[in-house]
């Protein structure tokens, strides 16, 4: 599914992403539902559902970069865009998990998957 709310210039690619959790150089915020994070996630993200993001802005460092993700990247694009707008360099992982997960990137726990919505 091509993401209609698509802006180059806000996302990254999950090889940035991963470099990213790798050396530590930016906070990934990882926006989809409990059942989702459950199901299986990125190793080295924050939880913080879209839904509850404003209210929990505090626990993302205003000084570093954050990188949000979601299934599929409109979520974490809409998360991207709004603390952008507020200050933060903001980004967003292209294509989502889905994108990492068939790049074949690490998952958590063992064997996890990306949920269907």
């Amino acid at each position: 599914m091509t993401n209609p709310l698509a802006n180059d210039a806000l996302e990254v690619t999950p090889a940035d992403a991963a470099d990213a959790i790798a050396d530590g150089s930016a906070t990934v915020v990882d926006v989809r539902e409990p059942y989702e994070w459950d199901a299986g996630r990125m190793p080295g993200t924050l939880h913080i559902p879209l839904e509850r993001l404003a209210a929990r802005a505090e626990e993302i460092d205003r000084d570093r970069p954050v990188i949000f993700q979601c299934r599929a990247g409109v979520r974490s694009l809409m998360a991207a865009q709004a603390f952008a707008a507020a200050g933060f360099d903001a980004r967003s992982m292209s294509g989502g998990i889905q994108a990492w997960a068939q790049e074949g990137r690490p998952m958590e726990p063992e064997g996890g998957v990306v949920a269907d919505h």
